[in-house]
């Protein structure tokens, strides 16, 4: 019967389009959930594998590094250790890692080679110091303009130094304190410069005390090497201190707090308790490894400049972070 063939036929294309229609319709499902699991398997690595670079590998950098590794807020976090030249690089990676078995979180790099790559970070921490660069504020620009992708809602975190106050006999000084003028004082000048350059991208400063170990400082300075010669200032002179260890975890609090508390201030971070060239000589004999030394000679004049305390109070309630060493002498009397 024709008709009845018809129908058929009819029939059976209507089935081969239909199912047609719904083998088309899964399989472009079945790419969608592909193409997703896809994206989503290589673009969640790529974004946490730049995520904080830190910008200047030295004792600073390093206890930075070690402490965000193991710190569990930043546990999913990456970190790349940004240096100047390779020099340093396997002697960094046995600092920060030692027998850890977080070495796919943290990589160290060449800036030209992290420059090369056009990679941009989440959050940076520019810990350089001024001695490696031509010019300083400019490279903290380009830190901060390269580096930095700053749309991502991370921190930009500049290290200055507390020597940029004007303060110098007596005063206490803050974080709202003047500074000196960094055209007649070009070395402080150049950290002047450079914060300026770190707050109008939106970053911050931490101004730091003098930075210590148990090894480095002016401790050891002085009493290694001005036994004879004599330290110049006078023994009440005031200096501030902080260990490196606290610098870092300063820097790791103002990265943790977020550009929601530090974009574009500046902070002064010290341990809280002043002290003199002769304390800090005290201190440090006290210790097994200066016992064997004795007291410098301080060469005044005794109407010299004191130096300035430092009161970094507010920085401290701002980041919510206090030093684990809150004095020179506490830490020289902690070592065995």
């Amino acid at each position: 019967d024709p008709h009845t063939h018809d129908h058929r036929m009819h029939h059976c294309i209507t089935s081969i389009f239909s199912s047609t229609m719904v083998s088309a319709m899964l399989l472009s499902l079945l790419s969608t959930l592909m193409l997703a699991a896809t994206t989503t398997a290589f673009s969640a690595p790529t974004t946490a594998k730049a995520d904080i670079a830190v910008v200047g590998c030295g004792v600073l950098g390093t206890s930075l590094c070690k402490q965000l590794l193991s710190h569990p807020d930043f546990a999913s976090r990456s970190i790349t250790a940004i240096t100047k030249s390779t020099a340093r690089h396997d002697d960094i990676r046995k600092q920060v890692l030692q027998n850890d078995d977080d070495s796919d979180r943290f990589v160290v790099k060449t800036l030209d080679d992290v420059l090369e790559t056009s990679s941009s970070f989440q959050d940076v921490v520019f810990c350089a110091p001024p001695s490696g660069f031509d010019n300083y504020p400019s490279a903290v620009k380009e830190a901060a303009e390269k580096l930095w992708a700053a749309e991502k809602s991370g921190s930009f975190v500049f290290t200055s130094s507390g020597g940029v106050y004007e303060g110098k006999d007596g005063e206490t000084v803050d974080e709202s304190s003047p500074t000196l003028d960094p055209e007649t004082n070009p070395r402080s000048g150049r950290m002047i410069y450079a914060e300026q350059e770190a707050i109008a991208k939106g970053g911050c400063a931490l101004r730091l005390a003098g930075l210590y170990t148990l090894e480095r400082g002016a401790h050891s300075y002085w009493l290694k090497r001005c036994q004879e010669t004599g330290v110049q200032g006078r023994e009440d002179g005031i200096v501030n201190l902080l260990h490196y260890d606290d610098a870092a975890s300063a820097c790791l609090a103002a990265l943790k707090v977020g550009p929601a508390v530090n974009a574009k201030r500046t902070f002064l971070i010290s341990d809280g308790n002043p002290t003199t060239r002769k304390g800090i000589c005290e201190s440090a004999l006290k210790c097994a490894t200066y016992a064997q030394y004795s007291m410098p000679r301080f060469l005044g004049p005794a109407d010299g400049l004191k130096g300035k305390i430092y009161d970094g109070s507010k920085s401290n309630d701002a980041l919510d972070w206090k030093p684990k060493y809150d004095s020179f002498d506490a830490f020289m009397t902690s070592i065995i």
